[in-house]
């Protein structure tokens, strides 16, 4: 399907397309009774999302010019400039497939990043990027074509105000972001498994009771802006990005449009299809010409475009899927738990792991509704996504179990018993199984590698040189092809200096603020300056709104003038200055210090959208200028 002909769904629009939705749906349920779904075949796909990077080591908002020099499919474009996705057509699963699919993915990989360096940027596979700010996430880093536009216009419509994202972890991420560009910080290897019909339900309830502890042992994104969330902080931060529920309905229960899901599947896959037409408004439409019925009639295959367009809108972890592939009409689960990186070994060798469990489990549990509870279920999903490997399951029978040791005596197992039971090689069994029981065994998922190196780094640099240094490993270290239990740690100096972490205020600002009221006693911030060791102190409204600065300077010249607030109290609106110099994130560092020295002030407010998000000062500079006079200083002895 075209990204050109994708639109807003407008009133007319809306009711075409629905009847074609409907008409789709019920050329499906024809198709099933009829048995027209092929079956009998096992294949798998992956689809590869990646980071497009700057010298930097930033997000390079550079993805459309890279494709246009890639030629196309199978690259095609993602919602932001500086992501890019290719899929892996479908594999057979037997033989060697798995050492195949390895080969493609680097292969590809390799291909981006060639046609990056010639544009001096690079590629990393990455859950989130480390080095990303909120400011990489404006309309302008969009991709400018018509599907994702269209697509932010009908969320944000339907959400009815801004997009909320708040994630507890070791720190907490409390923030509001004007578009659907915060889901642009997620990338993922997303496993595609063939099945028939008349095996959809069992396979895909195993899938759904499989998902938290295979998440536990692949998990690769514990950061954002920073911070240090989930270890699977992407699960947390796509729930809410592209949550379209109103805050207004406080009494009705509506179903997110990112979801695991509510209950075991009973009826087949049509009964999911069902479910996602019968909660979820159409966001999206396009021209349906083709009429699915009479082609039946008419002995051909219908793509159901609607259908599928409608599907694409509706985010279920475990995503049902029909798709046309050789002129057979098929079903597949979409995997879409597993996160990109650290390493293409590390995601082939998970999507073997979810192959062949789901296969696996499919033959040893049989009917899997029986042995353990929905909710069960779906907490151990948001327990792996929240704690990795440090996460425990509620099992059969409601025994507790560790992450470790169900994945090590009873997930692993079962994976090996699916893959060979679909004619898997050995050899590539023994190899893609043996990485993620290294994984398990040395405790080492991308999650722990990327938290142990910060660690390791927490006396060094800036924490835009660590972030970076995270990224620049990351990158390395893919390019040497061994998987994540095997990686060294970061190190600071893999940054590349610090040149490129100060190009922007946002990089370096400090967001940890001590602020007042304009109606609190001078006295407050005298406490604050004094306790705190700071030179500065921010006055803001009830809104969160700059309305003036304090500075040391200020209160020596109240006293100096004969005030004195131990004897008569003093408001700090009258010794405030009410229009300080500010400056946005994105203000470039250089434009940053200009008006420091034009203004004679040592400190800069810095405010988004009309809200106080921090503050630039002097002492933020001072390390770059002890390295900078150290350096200086060598040269001349």
């Amino acid at each position: 399907m075209g990204l050109m002909d994708v639109t807003p769904a407008d009133a007319e629009g809306h009711r075409l397309f629905t009847r074609a939705l409907v008409r789709d749906l019920q050329a499906l349920e024809r198709m099933l009774a009829e048995g027209r779904i092929e079956s009998g075949v096992r294949r798998f796909g992956i689809e590869q999302e990646l980071f497009l990077v700057d010298p930097g080591w930033r997000p390079a908002q550079v993805a459309p010019e890279v494709l246009e020099r890639l030629g196309g499919a199978p690259f095609v474009t993602e919602l932001a400039r500086f992501n890019l996705e290719f899929d892996l057509d479908p594999e057979r699963l037997a033989g060697s497939c798995f050492s195949r699919a390895e080969d493609r993915l680097e292969s590809r990989v390799a291909e981006v990043s060639r046609v990056a360096g010639e544009m001096g940027c690079g590629v990393v596979l990455a859950g989130i990027l480390p080095t990303l700010t909120k400011s990489d996430l404006t309309l302008n880093s969009m991709t400018p074509i018509p599907r994702y536009q269209a697509l932010n216009e009908a969320m944000t419509r339907m959400r009815g105000g801004s997009y909320r994202l708040q994630i507890t972890g070791l720190d907490e991420l409390n923030i509001e972001h004007d578009s659907v560009m915060l889901e642009a910080c997620n990338t993922s290897a997303q496993v595609h498994l063939q099945v028939g019909a008349d095996e959809f339900s069992r396979l895909y309830n195993v899938a759904q009771a499989l998902t938290g502890p295979i998440l536990a042992s692949a998990v690769n994104s514990p950061l954002l802006f920073g911070k240090r969330l989930w270890s699977e902080t992407r699960i947390a931060l796509f729930q809410q990005s592209i949550d379209t529920r109103s805050t207004m309905l406080h009494m009705r229960e509506l179903q997110p449009r990112v979801r695991f899901g509510d209950d075991w599947l009973d009826e087949g896959v049509l009964e999911l299809f069902e479910e996602d037409i019968a909660h979820f408004r159409v966001l999206l439409t396009t021209e349906v010409d083709e009429n699915p019925l009479d082609m039946l009639d008419q002995g051909g295959v219908p793509e159901l475009r609607a259908l599928q367009l409608h599907n694409s809108t509706v985010y279920r972890w475990n995503r049902p899927c029909y798709g046309v592939w050789n002129g057979e009409p098929h079903l597949r689960i979409e995997c879409r738990v597993l996160p990109a990186g650290p390493s293409v070994a590390d995601e082939v060798a998970n999507a073997a792991l979810w192959t062949g469990a789901v296969l696996g489990g499919g033959e040893v549990y049989g009917d899997i509704r029986s042995k353990l509870p929905f909710d069960s279920v779906r907490a151990n999903f948001t327990a792996a996504a929240r704690m990795g490997m440090g996460a425990g399951f509620r099992w059969f029978d409601q025994a507790t179990v560790s992450a470790p040791d169900l994945l090590e005596r009873e997930i692993i197992p079962l994976a090996r018993t699916g893959l060979e039971g679909a004619g898997v090689d050995a050899g590539d069994i023994d190899r893609y199984l043996g990485v993620v029981e290294e994984r398990i065994r040395s405790r080492t998922t991308g999650a722990a590698w990327l938290l142990r190196s910060l660690d390791s780094m927490a006396a060094e640099g800036t924490s835009g040189e660590r972030l970076a240094a995270l990224t620049a490993a990351s990158a390395d270290r893919q390019r040497d092809g061994r998987p994540v239990h095997e990686w060294p740690l970061a190190r600071l100096e893999e940054a590349g200096g610090w040149a490129p972490n100060f190009r922007t205020v946002e990089q370096y600002m400090t967001t940890s603020l001590f602020t007042v009221h304009e109606d609190e006693l001078v006295d407050l911030v005298a406490f604050l300056m004094d306790r705190n060791a700071i030179r500065h102190v921010l006055v803001e409204n009830d809104d969160h709104e700059l309305v003036g600065v304090v500075s040391y300077r200020s209160l020596l010249r109240m006293i100096a003038r004969g005030r004195n607030p131990t004897i008569e109290p003093v408001s700090v609106a009258t010794v405030m200055i009410t229009d300080p110099v500010t400056v946005t994130p994105e203000t470039p560092t250089l434009e940053a210090i200009d008006l420091m020295r034009e203004h004679r002030v040592s400190s800069l407010p810095v405010v988004s959208h009309g809200k106080l998000v921090g503050i630039v000062t002097e002492t933020d500079f001072m390390p770059i200028a002890y390295q900078l006079l150290s350096e200086a200083l060598k040269k001349d002895t």
